[in-house]
C-alpha cells in the first residue's frame, strides 16, 4: 500500500468515524474467511459496515473525532464495525460473538461515550429503531380505539333501552 492509498484509507475511516452513531472494536483472530464473510453479510443486512484496517491507520483516523478515546483498543488483529444508528452494529456484533468464540468484542463507542464489553452488550439489548416505532404506533393507536369505544358505548346502550321500551309498549 503506497502513501496515497494510506491517506485515502485514513480519510475514509475518519469520515466513517465522524458519521457513525455506534462503533464496535473486536479481535477477529482465528476466524475463517467464511465466518468473516458471514459477519459482513449480517452487518450489511442490518445497515452496518465492517472494516479491517491497520491499527496505525485506524488510530490516525481517530484523531480529531469524538471517538478518539478508542485508540487504546487497537492492538492486535482488530476489526471495526460501525453503523449510523446506535443499535445495529452492537446487536449484530454481540449476536455474532455468541456463535464464534474467536470473535472477541473489546469495546466501542456511542457518540462521545466510551463503552466496554458490558456497555456494548447493553446497547445490543435495546430494541431497534423499527421496533421502537412499532411500539410507539401501537401505544398511540390504543387510546384512540378505547376513546372510540367509550364514546360509542352510551349511544348503543341508549339505542338498546329505546328498543326495549318500544318492544314493551308494542306488547
Amino acid at each position: 500500500m503506497d502513501r496515497a492509498e494510506k491517506q485515502e484509507q485514513v480519510a475514509s475511516l475518519n469520515s466513517a468515524f465522524k458519521g457513525a452513531e455506534a462503533i464496535v472494536v473486536a479481535h477477529y483472530s482465528g476466524l475463517t474467511v467464511a465466518q468473516m464473510s458471514a459477519l459482513r453479510r449480517q452487518m450489511k443486512k442490518g445497515g452496518a459496515v465492517v472494516k479491517v484496517a491497520k491499527n496505525r491507520l485506524a488510530k490516525k483516523a481517530l484523531e480529531g473525532t469524538d471517538v478518539d478515546h478508542l485508540a487504546p483498543l487497537f492492538k492486535g488483529p482488530t476489526v471495526i464495525a460501525y453503523s449510523k444508528d446506535a443499535v445495529t452494529a452492537p446487536k449484530v456484533a454481540v449476536d455474532f460473538a455468541k456463535g464464534n468464540e474467536q470473535f472477541v468484542i473489546l469495546g466501542g463507542a456511542m457518540g462521545k461515550t466510551s463503552l466496554d464489553l458490558n456497555g456494548v452488550k447493553a446497547l445490543a439489548a435495546l430494541p431497534s429503531l423499527d421496533e421502537l416505532r412499532a411500539k410507539l404506533v401501537g401505544l398511540l393507536q390504543a387510546p384512540a380505539t378505547k376513546i372510540a369505544q367509550i364514546v360509542n358505548a352510551p349511544a348503543s346502550q341508549l339505542a338498546r333501552v329505546v328498543n326495549a321500551y318500544s318492544k314493551k309498549s308494542a306488547a
